[in-house]
């Protein structure tokens, strides 16, 4: 029966409401974009008001966009990106030839000849030649290559193929703590049953096959797992996994039959010395047949990061091992049905994957630029753990890869206290505090997950040097205060 109107405008409730919207929806937790960001932008907003603070400017330390960070975008990438988006400059002179090549193929490769119609069929065949490359001649196959809007998008994809079940049968998705919040997230909004890992601190976030173990013995109890999640290198804490690790890693999938996730997309960003990317594929096919042939993997890479930075472009991929041919082809359905992602980003990551050589002209500044980015990146890198390092309540393990460090705090039982009074994390306190004070953005651990009793932070280490240093400063001396002072 419908509901009277009252002043002409109908009671009947709202069709889609909190209660009655998809539940996993409203489990999905994302902290990277989460409260404390919300908070930021809003103090951007006062202080262009002329609301005065104790800081001029609200310094962003939270995220991994590099551009934004103040990175310069890599030019020959976008010199490409401009003869495809407008192809008349192929005619300008200030343009050089292998620029233009690169954009006439990929051209050639669309239907119309514009990156205004869907995916050219030149990228999966070149990122299949790179990753034989990157890998010393073990073959890839363009047909187990699904391009992606950015990682994040395959990532989920896949967790949607594997998550199936009910109660005791639901997929378990085992996931590092810390994590990159897509995981939890997703797992969440697939109504899958997350099995947290923890990766040992002491020993710089190494992974633990024992800790692997703990984990799914404990999980199967309630649910039945099926994927293991691994990111390397490590987003939050920075670590880069050992070809001793990896082995480990792909001994326990096949023996606990596990499908596996590499999450490879900081492959580039590597600075510690001694340390070194290893793929999984290339460690799985060195194991033999008895691995290679069975264990089933996905591998993700993306435009986002390394040196490239190009959050926005959207582009990435994904490559299948050992798939079911009839899972495989419900994979291409899925994909299929989004249609395909935006043709800018696979144009540049058609680049990343193919970028100029050795005897062409844009070789020398390319690699010029390129070194130049990691370089300082792997400064700032040293240059963010030995201050930490020097401060009182703060300790930072080596920043080996990847682009963000994951440093532990120590909080005083007051402010502890005064958090769990207000209903927050204690370091989530810590951080909405240092940004109140400092003028400084930063995620607080618990957004990641840590182990009980442990407070941490991630920060990243893009913002330009004079800029990091600033940031690192203004940190210090909040720690000093908020350990010190500010509950006496």
């Amino acid at each position: 029966m419908s509901q009277p109107a009252v002043n002409g405008v109908s009671c009947v409730g709202k069709v889609l409401t909190l209660d009655n919207m998809n539940p996993n929806v409203r489990k999905v937790e994302y902290a990277v974009r989460g409260p404390i960001v919300q908070r930021a932008m809003q103090i951007e907003r006062e202080l262009k008001q002329g609301v005065k603070k104790p800081f001029t400017e609200v310094i962003k330390a939270n995220i991994g966009d590099a551009h934004a960070m103040g990175q310069k975008p890599i030019t020959f990438f976008r010199q490409v990106l401009a003869l495809c988006s407008y192809p008349e400059l192929l005619e300008d002179n200030n343009f050089p030839e292998d620029a233009k090549k690169r954009a006439q193929r990929i051209l050639d490769s669309c239907g119309g000849h514009s990156i205004g119609e869907k995916t050219p069929p030149c990228v999966r065949q070149d990122v299949a030649r790179y990753i034989e490359r990157r890998d010393g001649g073990i073959p890839s196959n363009p047909d187990n290559i699904y391009l992606s809007t950015g990682a994040s998008d395959a990532i989920v994809t896949i967790l949607k193929l594997l998550t199936c079940g009910e109660g005791h049968t639901r997929t378990g998705v085992m996931i590092p703590i810390p994590q990159y919040p897509l995981y939890s997230a997703t797992v969440a909004d697939q109504g899958a049953v997350q099995i947290s890992y923890y990766l040992d601190e002491d020993r710089c976030w190494s992974l633990d096959v024992q800790e692997l173990r703990r984990a799914l013995d404990a999980a199967k109890q309630h649910c039945n797992p099926r994927v293991l999640c691994i990111i390397n290198p490590g987003n939050p804490t920075g670590q880069v996994q050992s070809r001793q690790c990896i082995e480990d890693v792909i001994r326990f999938a096949k023996e606990e039959h596990l499908f596996l996730m590499a999450d490879e997309v900081y492959q580039d960003n590597v600075y510690a010395e001694g340390s070194k990317f290893h793929s999984f594929k290339k460690v799985l096919f060195d194991m033999g047949p008895e691995y290679s042939s069975t264990v089933e993997m996905a591998s993700f890479h993306s435009t986002s990061k390394c040196y490239m930075g190009e959050c926005g472009f959207r582009g990435g991929y994904m490559e299948v091992i050992n798939m079911d041919p009839e899972v495989k082809a419900q994979l291409t359905k899925l994909v299929s049905v989004r249609l395909c992602p935006p043709v800018p980003g696979q144009a540049l990551l058609d680049l990343v994957v193919n970028p100029p050589q050795p005897d062409e002209p844009s070789y020398t500044s390319f690699m010029k630029e390129r070194t130049d980015v990691l370089a300082a990146l792997a400064e700032k890198a040293r240059l963010t753990e030995e201050i930490f390092n020097t401060v009182p309540g703060i300790t930072c393990n080596p920043v080996q890869g990847a682009m963000y460090t994951f440093p532990r705090i120590t909080l005083p039982q007051k402010a502890i206290i005064k958090a769990k009074e207000e209903g927050q994390e204690p370091d989530m306190f810590y951080c909405m505090r240092l940004l109140e004070e400092k003028g400084i953005c930063l995620v607080p651990g618990s957004g990641f997950g840590q182990k009980e009793g442990t407070f941490h932070f991630r920060m990243t280490i893009l913002p330009p040097t004079d800029k990091l240093k600033i940031v690192l400063e203004r940190i210090c001396e909040f720690h000093q205060w908020f350990t010190q002072d500010a509950f006496v």
